[in-house]
């Protein structure tokens, strides 16, 4: 097993995602963790709340561990996401890549978290002090 996806409404796991891709034969680990931050555009942020089209969005995840495997020397992929609301500090989303060599690596995280952002259907409502707005597309 190469690849592991999830979405989940329970809190995410960072050393799930790190102990999934440790190997004896990899000498390169890279994480992206994104976390809730508090400003926005210079507005305050009190929480965000991630919606997805779960089956497809498992789906278009899962396209994406299986091209890094293809197009980059990585021995496996983490794709973690969260649904529902999150406050400031918690984590929406963890990628884990581990391989032989660091750039492998860096590239393989670089290209699943650019590509989950332009193609998967998860949407994000940013909740502020003064109001509140959908990012990305409508659900």
């Amino acid at each position: 097993m190469k690849t592991t996806i999830k979405i989940t409404s329970k809190k995410l796991n960072l050393q799930d995602c790190y102990d999934f891709v440790q190997d004896a034969s990899c000498g390169g680990i890279a994480l992206f963790v994104g976390t809730v931050r508090n400003l926005t555009k210079k507005k305050e942020v009190t929480l965000l709340d991630f919606s997805t089209y779960k089956p497809m969005a498992i789906k278009e995840m899962q396209k994406i561990a299986d091209l890094a495997l293809e197009k980059f020397n990585i021995h496996k992929i983490a794709i973690h996401h969260a649904e529902g609301e999150l406050k400031i500090g918690e984590i929406p989303v963890i990628i884990a890549v581990s391989s032989a060599h660091r750039n492998a690596c860096f590239e393989a995280c670089q290209f699943a978290i650019d590509t989950l952002k332009e193609t998967v259907p998860i949407w994000k409502k940013e909740h502020f002090v003064d109001g509140e707005v959908w990012v990305n597309s409508t659900p």
